[in-house]
């Protein structure tokens, strides 16, 4: 399902007065813009929107392409919107050079690094050796700080996974078996680094690295997660003041665990709610059509789930070759009664007897 307009109420409605009224310079996003290579036209225009909203304010904008976007597709136009403020990196080049920015106290170089795997590294800078992801980190920041001006503070903005980070289920791995993971340390160089992929909030490594996470809840593991952004003060000696600024969105995503009559008749302990919900029924028996049931308590119901279920004496139980072995009257007999808790009557079983002589008699005639 979209989400566009919960994403369109934190974005227009939460983020974009802060940045007004707080008087925000710079906005960073660390990838990903789009949570796939060829997103929803609804996500682009509301990118395009808030693009519109930051340039009327004369904000800059800095963003980087993450591991969900395409790279071609987000550095498109990125030299025509430089002069508007916004700066774009979609893609990897072998000049790398940092965004000269003047603030208050003196120029500020800032480095994008877009998501950076081996195979794109080695294209980009013409390597023929073997590269890790921690390699191809390190030789694209040293590449990028070579020539890099003398005490120019310096942000760097990248979407990786550091070494010790907190994953969560809807994050797409960017290798198998850890090989991803790189050493917080790389980044020291910089007076802070803005980072994206993870989407829980967290400091990697050092209180001047850190994930800002997603803005919105997008998996059912991220319930207990508070979603936000970080408000960043860079002074004139490089040093930094942050605080992390909550996001509220329109549907929260919760887990409700319960017995199901206590969850259909209980409203003081189980309100309605339209929120995104994943029910954990702790019956241990099946309950006929209740994810219909349940819908009427939770509109934006998507998941419900048995942890207790009951596995005695039914289909469910039996394994392999042994099911194989029962005939169709015997296997839907054990289903009505997983699903009813009752066993079938007499008349009951005529009908489903007739039923399937009727259905093996029409696939004799077809033959």
């Amino acid at each position: 399902m979209h989400l566009t307009a919960d994403q369109r109420e934190i974005i227009m409605g939460q983020i974009v007065p802060f940045v007004r009224e707080e008087g925000v310079e710079a906005v960073i996003i660390a990838g990903d813009i789009y949570d796939r290579g060829v997103p929803p036209v609804e996500a682009v225009d509301l990118f395009d929107e808030f693009l519109m909203k930051m340039a009327g304010l004369r904000v800059k904008v800095f963003y980087i392409a993450g591991n969900h976007d395409s790279e071609s597709r987000l550095n498109f136009g990125s030299r025509l919107m430089r002069e508007a403020g916004i700066f774009a990196r979609g893609r990897l080049d072998a000049a790398m050079a940092p965004i000269i920015v003047e603030d208050d106290f003196d120029p500020v170089a800032i480095y994008l690094y877009p998501y950076m795997e081996p195979a794109s590294v080695k294209a980009a800078f013409g390597v023929t050796e073997a590269l890790d992801f921690e390699k191809a980190h390190e030789l694209v920041i040293e590449k990028s700080l070579t020539g890099a001006p003398e005490k120019m503070r310096s942000i760097a903005v990248a979407h990786a996974f550091l070494a010790g980070g907190t994953s969560s289920d809807s994050e797409r791995p960017l290798a198998v078996g850890g090989s991803s993971n790189i050493r917080p340390g790389i980044f020291r160089p910089f007076c802070y680094t803005a980072l994206g992929h993870l989407h829980n909030p967290q400091r990697a490594g050092a209180d001047t690295i850190r994930y800002s996470g997603s803005l919105m809840k997008y998996s059912f593991d991220e319930a207990e997660q508070k979603k936000g952004f970080f408000l960043v003060d860079l002074d004139g000696s490089g040093k930094v003041e942050q605080k992390f600024v909550p996001l509220v969105p329109p549907h929260d995503i919760r887990r409700v665990r319960g017995l199901f009559a206590d969850i259909e008749g209980d409203r003081a302990a189980y309100p309605q709610s339209d929120d995104y919900i994943e029910v954990e029924l702790l019956d241990r028996g099946i309950i006929l059509d209740v994810f219909n049931k349940l819908k009427a308590i939770y509109p934006n119901l998507m998941h419900v789930l048995y942890p207790n279920l009951q596995r005695e004496g039914t289909m469910r139980e039996q394994e392999g070759q042994a099911v194989l072995k029962l005939t169709e009257e015997t296997l839907f007999s054990q289903y009505y009664e997983d699903m009813t808790g009752e066993k079938l009557g007499e008349e009951q079983q005529a009908i489903v007897h007739g039923c399937l002589q009727e259905i093996y008699r029409e696939e004799r005639d077809a033959k």
